[in-house]
């Protein structure tokens, strides 16, 4: 039940249980996972996985693993995100090691907002983010969301609303 999703670089498609060591490695690292909930312990991780697989099955929406076309390398995640007392869905992204600053994050989450506003109708959308999460700013503000406001999201704490340009917009 989950689309696949292609880019001209990359392919979003559902997660699988070989994709598992790589978002682990991406949580137990505290410097890269800070701005996404983690670190996290393997136990937790696994636990963050299976949650997001479920998130599919409950929404009808989650997490894309996005991989290179190309290569078939799993480079990061981005997806739609509504957990249980977030105040509406968001759209989010994640890089893995190695792979920044080659504009897999813009394209990946491009996609994933045109399938929010395309086939699932949405008519807003927006990416929570935490303080001091430069990098993320920056693409939202490049993808032409702008800040909205602060909320206290009871998992992690402050963030910060961008809200993203409505569909008839992009």
């Amino acid at each position: 039940m989950i689309p696949t999703l292609t880019t001209e670089r990359l392919t979003l498609r559902g997660p699988r249980a070989s994709d598992f060591d790589t978002v682990a490695a991406f949580f137990a690292d505290g410097g890269r996972s800070d701005f996404f909930g983690g670190p996290l312990t393997r136990g937790n991780a696994w636990r963050w996985f299976a949650m997001s697989m479920g998130h599919w099955q409950i929404r009808g929406f989650g997490f894309w693993m996005v991989d290179l076309t190309a290569t078939g390398r799993l480079c990061g995640m981005t997806g739609l995100w509504q957990p249980e007392g977030w105040p509406e869905p968001e759209l989010g992204w994640v890089v893995f090691e190695g792979f920044e600053g080659q504009g897999i994050a813009q394209e990946a989450a491009l996609a994933a907002r045109a399938h929010a506003y395309g086939p699932l109708g949405w008519t807003t959308l927006t990416s929570n983010i935490m303080p001091g999460n430069t990098r993320s700013i920056a693409l939202a503000e490049r993808m032409g969301a702008w800040f909205e406001r602060t909320i206290d999201n009871p998992l992690v704490g402050e963030e910060l609303v961008y809200r993203h340009p409505a569909p008839e917009a992009v």
